[in-house]
């Protein structure tokens, strides 16, 4: 039997990654560290390991900034609204001085836990006919990032797989959900594609 929440399972780290991004602004370590540890909270991530430099495993690390600087990813385990336990990971970009700090779900996981995600985004599940599973974790993903912002306020956060923010938020359509700053905090933009 197969688990998704087993992190020495190859496979549960397959597929891409369906993530939560969260711009945070101008690079600042000490904000980068209140944001995961608040994350980490807001989701329920349990424990925080890294890969060991020799394969064989994983370790134990204290969570914080410090741990994203010198590791890079740092993963754990969490319980999706089904129930379900998949693996998951976080890490920081710092790109042109700005730091987004992403939460992100393995596909792998994520099929494991549901059967509904096939091989999403490449099969013919996937599109519009994906909103079926999609809206309810984007939905859930929305409302960890709002806990997030009630201790860190941040620019605005992403919802989707690998997203590629000027393509996914700027069309037409929307492949990426969306909080977007507004006058009363954030606003909610669901994926429609």
């Amino acid at each position: 039997m197969t688990f998704a929440d087993d992190m020495s399972d190859d496979e549960n780290w397959t597929g891409g990654f369906y993530e939560l991004c969260l711009v945070l602004g101008a690079a600042d370590d000490d904000n980068v560290d209140r944001a995961l540890r608040s994350l980490w909270r807001a989701v329920g991530v349990q424990g925080c390991h890294v890969r060991r430099a020799d394969g064989t495993g994983f370790a134990e690390v204290e969570l914080g900034v410090a741990a994203l600087h010198e590791h890079g990813h740092l993963r754990g385990t969490l319980t999706l609204p089904s129930g379900a336990r998949v693996v998951c990971g976080g890490f920081l970009s710092r790109y042109e001085s700005v730091d987004t700090l992403e939460l992100y779900l393995p596909l792998g996981a994520l099929a494991r836990a549901d059967r509904r995600i096939g091989g999403y985004p490449f099969d013919e599940s996937s599109g519009v006919k994906s909103l079926t599973w999609r809206s309810a974790l984007d939905r859930w993903l929305a409302d960890v990032a709002l806990a997030v912002y009630g201790d860190v306020p941040f620019h605005r956060a992403l919802i989707g797989f690998e997203i590629d923010e000027d393509r996914d938020i700027a069309a037409n359509r929307r492949y990426a959900a969306v909080l977007m700053s507004c006058v009363d905090g954030l606003e909610y933009r669901p994926a429609d594609a």
